[in-house]
């Protein structure tokens, strides 16, 4: 039978953990450069019993994904690299394809059994799973996080977690708790990381988040009161001001990008 051109051009999102294989491919200038593997079958043989997910993209467009048992080592065709490190070397729209395929593929393996009474789930859409002993529906889980940048006058506030390297520093971030609003989660975790107040709370805008099942929402806010006090058992290990020297909305959200890659 002969395959359709869409067959062909099937894109394949191979994952080992975090691990994305890429296609090394080349530029007419013969310059390295990095790509979703596709063609009509995988491209590495999955082992026996390997789950092929079809997972459906925004605006309808569908391509494959799977988990392997083991890494595939680096050749002159493939290399594996970080989810978030893919960021680099992919478009933009092959970065959030990817992020999607990771987290079908993490909830897959995360609901595998019941949660109310124990019994293996049954897949009954790309999207659900259904126990046939209790009728449980389980979906892939998204966990929201808030990610706000403080303006006083013209500096903002950037924040340095333990966990950073080096001297990287971000912007206040974290998880939404049950029975609070977005805002409230603002007010709540910079007062919590800083010992600040804050004011004119104010949505910026929001991306998917696959690390590994979340939702980042943006914001910004102004400063109103307090001075900074980072408590002992805080994740923050120390603060700084730094001066904007511009307020263009593209500088805001290269800053937004750059703290959402370590905060959570």
């Amino acid at each position: 039978m002969e395959t359709t051109e869409m067959e062909q051009s099937m894109q394949w999102f191979v994952f080992f953990k975090d691990q994305l294989l890429l296609k090394k491919e080349y530029t007419t200038n013969g310059e390295n450069k990095y790509g979703i593997p596709h063609g009509v079958t995988p491209p590495v043989t999955p082992v026996a019993g390997c789950k092929i997910h079809e997972v459906t993209l925004t605006g309808g467009k569908k391509v494959k994904a799977c988990a392997l048992g083991q890494p595939v080592p680096e050749t002159e065709e493939w290399v594996m690299t970080g989810l978030r490190a893919s960021y680099d070397y992919l478009p933009l729209a092959d970065y959030q394809a990817a992020g999607k395929a990771f987290q079908i593929l993490y909830w897959d393996s995360h609901s595998r059994f019941c949660p109310v009474c124990g019994t293996p789930m049954e897949q009954q859409t790309p999207i659900m799973k259904k126990c046939p002993e209790c009728g449980n529906e389980m979906y892939p889980p998204v966990s929201t996080a808030i990610i706000v940048l403080i303006r006083k006058g013209k500096e903002i506030l950037l924040v340095h977690a333990r966990n950073f390297r080096g001297t990287f520093h971000g912007l206040v971030a974290g998880f939404l708790e049950t029975g609070e609003t977005l805002e409230q989660c603002v007010e709540r975790e910079v007062m919590e990381e800083t010992g600040l107040r804050v004011k004119n709370i104010t949505y910026f805008g929001s991306q998917p988040w696959p690390y590994p099942s979340g939702l980042m929402v943006g914001f910004i806010a102004d400063y109103e009161s307090g001075e900074i006090k980072l408590q002992k058992k805080n994740r923050l290990r120390k603060t700084r001001t730094r001066k904007r020297t511009t307020t263009n909305e593209t500088t805001l959200i290269h800053i937004n990008q750059s703290a959402c890659n370590r905060n959570l």
